[in-house]
């Protein structure tokens, strides 16, 4: 009778044990920082990417990416971590914003802190494709290239977003959100709104407080959109625009995308001023002024 209690007492305490180094492992990392990264085709990163700019061994596997999509030549796979080497959106893109912010945010902080994004985005689109309610009355409305790369999304960028979110908090925790759009919208004095309306609904459906994730929104190009990015950055606690003042444009093939080294340039602007938010040194100088008072530490 005895050995039959000391078994079953043992065969419970294995249990217990098993089940809790399972809840562990399953815990997401405190130490592992989420962002998410949305807009159109400057965050998507305009084609071109330098062969310097895919070597990241000094990086030490410390920034990740979660693909959104499938990378058959770089055999990523979509809805798992990778180490973040361009593309970061789809295959086709260039280089982007949320690059060189993940490689200024691991050079800035401890070495026990990894960095993750997320890059869902639309090239041409307006701030109405992420509208949670009326994006598909929008979206059926634009040009058949533009509604295929809705299809890479399942059909709905704004809840892809919101999916590799919720995938990406099995991991880590969520800390920012960065945007880049607007040369869509451009005179819309109702952009403002409608960007709120997006972090809001983010917000909600990914059970953030909004109080400890920023909003990062940057200047187009040649600093088009100040205005209204300074109106979105007073509508919106918790906003800070990002200047593009010197970032480089693509000039002569255009000037509405950035070069690599505007994208360069603007993505460690992105980088330093999370670094700030999160109440740490900045260890590379910023070419630009901070455009907005840092807050404490998280």
């Amino acid at each position: 009778m005895k050995l039959k209690l000391f078994l079953c007492l043992l065969v419970a305490l294995f249990s217990f044990t098993t089940k809790s180094y399972a809840q562990e492992a399953a815990a997401p990392d405190p130490n592992f920082y989420v962002y998410l990264a949305f807009g159109q085709s400057n965050m998507e990163g305009f084609p071109g990417i330098p062969a310097e700019e895919t070597k990241i061994d000094a990086l030490e596997g410390r920034f990740q990416l979660l693909a959104a999509v499938d990378f058959p030549q770089l055999n990523r796979k979509a809805n798992t971590w990778s180490p973040a080497v361009p593309p970061l959106c789809r295959p086709g893109c260039g280089m982007c914003p949320a690059d060189y912010f993940g490689r200024t945010l691991v050079e800035n902080l401890p070495k026990n802190i990894k960095v993750g994004v997320i890059n869902v985005s639309v090239a041409g689109c307006k701030i109405e494709m992420f509208d949670k309610e009326n994006f598909r009355d929008y979206a059926s409305k634009e040009a058949a290239w533009m509604q295929n790369i809705v299809k890479a999304y399942d059909g709905n960028p704004y809840q892809k977003l919101v999916d590799m979110g919720k995938l990406a908090q099995k991991s880590g925790v969520i800390k920012g959100i960065l945007l880049h759009q607007g040369e869509s919208n451009s005179g819309d004095k109702q952009w403002p709104t409608k960007v709120k309306g997006v972090y809001d609904n983010l917000i909600k459906d990914l059970d953030l407080k909004a109080d400890k994730t920023p909003l990062l929104i940057g200047e187009l190009t040649n600093s088009g959109g100040a205005a209204m990015i300074a109106e979105a950055a007073k509508l919106i606690p918790n906003t800070y625009v990002i200047p593009s003042k010197g970032c480089a444009p693509d000039a002569p093939r255009n000037t509405i995308h950035f070069a690599p080294a505007g994208y360069k340039e603007l993505g460690t602007r992105y980088g330093n001023k999370m670094t700030e938010l999160l109440g740490y040194p900045v260890k590379t100088p910023e070419s630009q002024p901070a455009s907005q008072p840092t807050p404490e530490k998280p």
